[in-house]
């Protein structure tokens, strides 16, 4: 996968700006990808350093309805990732592109 795959979206919450505020940034990841390609895209996309990456699974909510199941929201990944040397950075701004 590359780095565009791995990363979907930052997560923009209260919650999520509060724990900006201490350098860990949400975001919403491919349900399959790993703790290391988390840290390969960051690296990547926005160009720091990752220091941690705690990540959890969001189930799907699901409703019933005449017997009938009906997805509300599908499953997904959530990661709260915290950078080295307590940088802080835009996740609405992208690193520029890497040589090659």
């Amino acid at each position: 996968m590359n780095a565009h795959q791995v990363i979907i979206r930052p997560v923009v919450t209260e919650k999520a700006t509060r724990l900006a505020e201490k350098m860990s940034y949400v975001f919403l990841v491919h349900t399959k990808a790993t703790k290391i390609d988390v840290k390969k895209a960051i690296k990547e996309i926005y160009g720091h350093d990752v220091a941690t990456v705690r990540s959890s699974i969001v189930s799907a909510k699901k409703r019933v309805i005449r017997r009938a199941v009906v997805n509300k929201r599908d499953e997904m990944k959530k990661v709260i990732v915290t950078l080295k040397g307590r940088k802080k950075f835009d996740i609405t701004k992208f690193a520029k592109e890497a040589k090659k």
